[in-house]
C-alpha cells in the first residue's frame, strides 16, 4: 500500500500539476496557433494573387471585328464526326454591325444574321497578303 502511494506521488511528482504553468504554457500555445493561423490566411492571398496575375496574363485580348470584314462561322450542330476533310466553317460573311457587347450583324446568301464574336474568326481573302516571315535555309 505504502509502494502504491509512493508510486502515485512520483508520477504527480513528474507530471508536475503546477497549475500556473500549465496555465502559461496553454496561453503560449493558443497564441502559437493564432499565429499560424494568421501566417497561412496571409500565404493563402499571396497564393490567390500569384493565380491571378497568372491567369490574368494568358487571358486573350477579345476579337475585334469591324464593319465590310469577312468573317467564317463555327459550325456547332456537327455533333457527330462530319468526317476528317469537311470544315466546321461556314462562310464567309459580311459584318455589317459589331455591337460593343461582343455580338456582330452580319450577312451572306441575302440573309442577315446575328452571332456572339466568340464563334467567328476572320477569313482572309488573299493568302499573300499575309505577311510572312523571312526563312532562312537549313544546311
Amino acid at each position: 500500500m505504502v509502494e502504491a502511494k509512493h508510486k502515485a506521488f512520483w508520477a504527480i511528482k513528474e507530471i508536475n500539476l503546477d497549475l500556473e504553468r500549465a496555465k502559461e504554457k496553454r496561453v503560449t500555445q493558443l497564441y502559437e496557433l493564432v499565429e499560424l493561423t494568421l501566417e497561412a490566411y496571409d500565404n493563402s492571398l499571396v497564393y490567390k494573387e500569384k493565380t491571378k496575375r497568372w491567369h490574368d496574363a494568358r487571358l486573350k485580348s477579345p476579337k475585334e471585328f469591324n464593319p465590310n470584314d469577312k468573317v467564317l462561322v463555327y459550325n456547332s450542330r456537327f455533333k457527330f464526326s462530319p468526317g476528317k476533310l469537311k470544315s466546321r466553317w461556314t462562310g464567309p460573311y459580311i459584318v455589317k454591325k459589331a455591337y460593343p457587347t461582343g455580338y456582330l450583324e452580319f450577312y451572306g446568301n441575302g440573309n442577315t444574321f446575328k452571332f456572339n464574336g466568340h464563334i467567328l474568326k476572320v477569313y482572309i481573302d488573299d493568302i499573300n497578303a499575309i505577311a510572312l516571315p523571312e526563312m532562312t535555309p537549313l544546311r
